[in-house]
């Protein structure tokens, strides 16, 4: 079974396009290196404000030159979002194909919603796997309220099940709509990249340093199972916040941990 200890190289900082969303993604990408970010996770997302899953599988071609200017920020995930509709796998593959001529390796995918079959899951995220593991690329399942990764649990016997499965680690997800902050321990070892902003139980996302996330704790454990990948900024801006600050002290924030 593949784990985060195969990795080499060090933890690093990244920072996901969704954190302009409304900028064009050539100057999303703009600000993001003008903040001094050099990792990017860039957002393929149906309806999303940049890149489309339909869109990257209709022109390959014209995906891969809206990605060419990259600003000096090193791609290493691409988040992908799309319905469940017949096109679904052939949009994955193409997004897959994308990954892999952009030298991308994880892939971070939602999981289907509550209520889902658990054996019905466990097939689609077993195809995703096969199709993403035949162009050298891992999927990362992220954790999320109301779908079937909202409990560490549910979550670690998707990865059981699914061999080569990785997860997208969000803590914000532990933390709002919750009285106390749920575990998620049992899920680290099979982590493969990190999501992360600042949350309170009744507030998803506060302004840096008002929430409740212990990033440093955060940090500590995935230390301790060989973590050697992204944390990745996952900031969309807050109203009346100036979003460019949030980035800077964010960034700051998590370099000084590494």
């Amino acid at each position: 079974m593949w784990t985060v200890r195969e990795e080499c190289g060090n933890v690093f900082v990244c920072v996901s396009t969704e954190c302009f969303p409304d900028l064009p993604l050539a100057k999303a990408m703009e600000r993001l290196a003008e903040l001094e970010f050099t990792a990017v996770e860039i957002d393929v997302h149906e309806g999303g404000p940049h890149l489309q899953p339909g869109g990257v599988a209709a022109d390959p071609e014209a995906a891969i030159a809206a990605c060419s200017d990259l600003q000096r920020l090193r791609p290493v995930a691409i988040s992908f979002s799309s319905p469940e509709t017949p096109e679904l796998y052939e949009r994955f593959t193409a997004c897959c194909r994308l990954a892999k001529s952009l030298a991308v390796v994880t892939m971070v995918v939602e999981a289907s919603e509550l209520g889902t079959p658990f054996n019905g899951e466990i097939e689609r995220l077993r195809k995703m796997v096969a199709i993403a593991s035949g162009l050298g690329v891992v999927v990362g399942v992220r954790t999320t309220a109301d779908r079937m990764t909202q409990d560490a649990e549910t979550t670690a016997s998707l990865c059981r099940n699914v061999p080569g499965l990785g997860v997208a680690l969000d803590p914000s997800h532990f933390i709002y709509g919750h009285k106390k902050m749920a575990s998620w321990e049992q899920i680290l070892k099979y982590v493969c990249h990190v999501h992360l902003r600042d949350t309170k139980p009744d507030v998803f996302q506060v302004r840096i340093g008002q929430g409740c996330v212990e990033y440093g704790k955060i940090v500590a454990q995935l230390e301790r199972v060989g973590y050697k990948r992204a944390l990745c900024a996952h900031m969309p801006p807050i109203e009346n916040v100036d979003q460019v600050a949030e980035l800077r002290k964010m960034r700051l924030l998590l370099e000084s941990l590494l």
